[in-house]
């Protein structure tokens, strides 16, 4: 009888100790999937974020080929309009990779700047121009060089591959003069 009593506690303790383990597993299963959803939040913040940059680098490209009095800064606006629209097209392509619907317009904020960039026009366009795109660019370096370093990872991927354009481009703003 207490053979008895002992075997069906070893089975009761054989169950209890497997809907443990079970409960355990799926715990740690659902914490890996909720932290790689996170991250994938983040991407997906990053991309759209991304993508409204370039539109919005792009019309304020345009505005400077439209208000600015120096040729270098009318150039600079023409390669912002070049780079930023290869690069938007290689971002779309990332959102689409990772379920992004591609936002269509820049944000409100880069909105308001372009408005009120678009009331300057002459040397007082260039100087804002200039200050716009040097604190834009290092802002946007220092984002891009956070999300580039995920691993295995697409939008990585596309931070990593901008980078040095977005150098390039507040290396030449560091360059340009008002005016000139």
């Amino acid at each position: 009888s207490s053979f008895v009593k002992t075997a069906a506690w070893a089975t009761h303790l054989e169950k209890r100790v497997r809907n443990l383990t079970l409960l355990v597993f799926t715990g740690l299963l659902l914490g890996s999937i909720a932290v790689a959803s996170g991250a994938d939040k983040v991407s997906q913040v990053f991309i759209r974020d991304a993508i409204q940059g370039n539109l919005a680098e792009i019309q304020i490209g345009q505005l400077a080929q439209e208000k600015a009095q120096g040729a270098d800064v009318k150039s600079y606006g023409q390669m912002l309009m070049t780079d930023h629209s290869a690069s938007n097209e290689q971002a779309g392509k990332v959102a689409e990779q990772i379920g992004v619907t591609a936002p269509t317009e820049p944000s409100v904020n880069q909105k308001a700047v372009h408005d009120r960039m678009a009331k300057l026009s002459g040397t007082a366009f260039d100087r804002a121009f200039i200050n716009e795109m040097i604190a834009d660019h290092k802002m946007n370096i220092a984002r891009f060089q956070n999300e580039a370093k995920k691993k295995n990872d697409p939008v990585a991927d596309f931070a990593n591959q901008t980078l040095p354009t977005l150098q390039k481009h507040l290396d030449g703003a560091r360059k340009l003069e008002p005016g000139t």
